[in-house]
């Protein structure tokens, strides 16, 4: 991996977004557990308000660990810090055990 998730200032950290350089390959989504990874209209992307990073699930992001092209990048538009981060886990682990 070339680092595309990178930490700031100890704790603070960025969402993820799908580049074009994406071949459509399918890998990143089934390994997502927020299921914030979906196909779009020419290449897969991530929706910012389910992406926690895999805070709460994995030590690192799961879609950036199997990447084959290295196109899942930090996107600055969206910068959260690692509470946040987790906040947003519990939330959405609590809304999931609310719909079932």
């Amino acid at each position: 991996m070339d680092g595309s998730v990178r930490v700031l200032n100890g704790s603070e950290r960025m969402a993820l977004k799908i580049t074009d350089v994406c071949v459509n390959c399918d890998v990143c989504e089934p390994v997502c557990p927020n299921q914030a990874i979906a196909p779009g209209p020419d290449y897969y992307e991530i929706n910012p308000a389910l992406c926690t990073e895999c805070v709460g699930h994995h030590d690192l992001p799961q879609c950036v660990e199997v990447c084959p092209v290295e196109c899942i990048f930090v996107d600055d538009a969206h910068a959260e810090s690692r509470e946040q981060l987790e906040l947003k886990y519990r939330e959405l682990m609590h809304a999931r055990a609310s719909a079932a």
